[in-house]
């Protein structure tokens, strides 16, 4: 069946609108569903470029790893890749519908295919990896990005007594405490040995330098060494290695561990996945976003992001 998508056909360079041949369903778990929505993630451009840890390199290939789309019954679900199967930038994509959640009919799909992917990072960090604890207070490295910024509202939802939010951009810095921070500060070692240094956990969306920095800054302002700090490293936008000194393992109850695909199963995902649409759909979570035909996909991939806000691409006017 051939259909149009955005197709890579060279990790160099942008995916391009064209036709697309799409395998036929293997077996009875897997249908052709018509693709409404697609959201244009930091993870669906490092898949593109075959930079992402689960690339295989084969070309050419169809991006994303979710999206909203109607079953072939009529219902609406909102749909998370197989890594075995073509991605969902296009007008019809083969899904598993074991891997598919229901949607209610009046749901806003560009709202779902922009905010589930960046809210799942962290949703699943703390529900899966370190369930979180009413009460327990929590910084949040990189806020300022889109990712982080539904972070900082995930963890309220989730419960955490107190939230920190820190970042370099001063003018979205100044937005966390509308999301639910209860303290919003300069990405400085300074700053954050005086604001977090008693967080319970660290939701780590830049790696790199800051953590490398952040990591021995905390530790060594704690009032008390011995109480546990779990930090859960998520992004790696700031750079993809960190030197973290031994004494910092040693001295203080530090607890290192990453949340993604692999750490988690993708069955805990699915299990996740209905309670988190809801909370999207119902606006406790909110999520701005800009919509773009899956036409112009070419123009999407190389324009200036705007902050705070997720590229949906969209196959029909909605």
């Amino acid at each position: 069946m051939e259909v149009s998508a955005a197709v890579v056909h060279s990790f160099d360079h942008p995916p391009r609108y064209g036709p697309f041949d799409l395998p036929v369903p293997a077996d009875e778990d897997e249908v052709v569903l018509d693709v409404l929505a697609v959201g244009l993630h930091p993870r669906v451009r490092s898949g593109a470029a075959g930079r992402h840890y689960t690339s295989t390199g084969k070309l050419p290939m169809v991006p994303g790893v979710d999206g909203v789309g109607r079953l072939p019954d009529g219902r609406l679900v909102y749909f998370v890749a197989d890594d075995e199967l073509t991605g969902p930038m296009a007008t019809r994509t083969v899904v598993d519908v074991r891997r598919c959640v229901p949607l209610p009919d009046d749901v806003d799909v560009v709202k779902v295919a922009a905010a589930m992917n960046p809210a799942m990072s962290s949703w699943m960090a703390l529900r899966r990896r370190v369930p979180i604890r009413p009460g327990q207070s929590v910084l949040v490295l990189g806020a300022t990005g889109n990712a982080g910024q539904m972070a900082v509202q995930v963890v309220k939802r989730l419960g955490a007594g107190r939230v920190v939010g820190a970042g370099r951009d001063p003018g979205r810095l100044a937005l966390l405490p509308e999301l639910g921070a209860d303290a919003a500060v300069a990405l400085t070692d300074a700053a954050l040995a005086g604001a977090a240094a008693e967080v319970d956990l660290v939701l780590d969306y830049l790696w790199g330098e800051p953590a490398a920095s952040v990591i021995p800054a905390l530790l060594w302002a704690r009032s008390d060494r011995g109480r546990e700090l779990n930090w859960i490293q998520i992004g790696a936008v700031a750079g993809p290695t960190v030197e973290v000194p031994s004494v910092a393992l040693r001295s203080a109850d530090f607890r290192l561990q990453g949340s993604g695909q692999g750490a988690v199963s993708a069955r805990a995902y699915l299990e996740e996945l209905p309670e988190l649409v809801d909370e999207i759909d119902q606006g406790r979570i909110a999520v701005s976003a800009r919509i773009v035909p899956l036409a112009e996909v070419e123009a999407a991939w190389t324009a200036p992001e705007r902050p705070g806000v997720r590229t949906v691409l969209v196959t029909e006017e909605v």
